[in-house]
């Protein structure tokens, strides 16, 4: 995986800088990194090698993700990685340009996570998929969501997929993204932390400060765990490994979030710190799909439903397929 995972980072690293990223949220992406990323054949990482991808499976995909969340990345590179396996899956040629996913009905405009960026839509409608020409409004700079309104007579019919497969497949895309970002936030406030002198000692000797770090750092640990649960399984994955990835990293996404900038005070929110760029979207990512209480909700149902008792429960839903 090293093999795959490594030029990956350096090529993110250099693609998305933060200075490109505010750039990209001014609406002001460069073309040239959409279009050295399909050039790199990463788009491709999942699908099947027969149908002219990589072939890498969901396990693989997870840490890519992680990647793309630790440098804030702000086109939809996952989610256009789903889509072209998606569509490969179906036998259909995927489109030229970033693909946005969502589940919405025919005429009902969405906001959806990067949209804004995208190019197509590829969204799941009682059990069927489609693909739409993205036809949104943005929303405030920055956001790179966008309002999407889309329509069964003007969309390509793509083929069935299993019920409510594309959100559980976009639930542990985010959950991967929130976890690559609370790495980097992790880093970013230890850092701080360590430099910031008050009193003349560095902030990170207070034992209360030192306590709320260590909590950020379990949270990110168990972001990053959840997702590497969800990704563990089939493609799209089953309810409960989807339920459980998404539901521990948006839970801990709010915590990170707040401890960053409980730790970093007035100079978090400033435009000109990097901190904004990436708590800004723990908050998307963590309502993106639906939020903790969402998929608590359907992981709840599901073990009622069963009729072991929840340690076979948890061994069995969420052992690999």
């Amino acid at each position: 995986m090293t093999d795959f995972l490594d030029p990956f980072e350096r090529m993110i690293a250099a693609l998305f800088s933060p200075a490109a990223v505010r750039a990209a949220e001014r609406g002001e992406l460069d073309d040239r990194a959409w279009s050295e990323l399909a050039a790199s054949g990463f788009l491709d990482a999942l699908v099947p090698e027969d149908a002219g991808g990589a072939g890498l499976s969901f396990a693989d995909i997870v840490p890519l993700w992680l990647v793309l969340g630790r440098h804030a990345v702000p086109c939809p590179v996952g989610e256009t990685m789903i889509a072209r396996a998606l569509l490969a899956q179906a036998g259909r040629a995927a489109p030229d340009g970033p693909i946005a996913i969502a589940t919405q009905a025919p005429g009902a405009a969405g906001r959806v996570i990067g949209a804004a960026l995208a190019r197509h839509l590829l969204v799941e409608w009682e059990g069927n998929l489609y693909l739409a020409a993205v036809a949104g409004q943005a929303g405030a700079t920055g956001e790179l969501a966008a309002s999407v309104r889309w329509h069964s007579e003007t969309a390509t019919p793509v083929g069935p997929i299993v019920a409510g497969g594309l959100r559980r497949a976009a639930a542990v895309l985010r959950a991967a993204l929130i976890a690559g970002a609370a790495d980097r936030l992790t880093t970013m406030t230890a850092d701080y932390a360590n430099e910031r002198i008050q009193f003349g000692k560095p902030i990170g000797k207070q034992q209360a400060l030192q306590q709320q770090l260590a909590v950020m750092a379990e949270d990110m640990v168990a972001a990053r765990i959840a997702a590497h649960i969800g990704g563990a399984g089939s493609f799209p994955p089953a309810l409960a490994a989807a339920a459980t990835a998404k539901s521990v990293a948006s839970s801990a996404a709010a915590r990170v979030a707040a401890i960053a900038h409980a730790v970093h005070g007035a100079i978090g929110i400033s435009e000109e710190y990097d901190l904004q760029l990436y708590t800004r979207r723990l908050q998307a990512w963590r309502l993106a799909d639906g939020s903790e209480s969402y998929w608590n909700r359907l992981l709840g149902a599901e073990r009622l439903a069963a009729p072991s008792g929840s340690v076979d429960f948890v061994r069995t839903a969420l052992a690999p397929a």
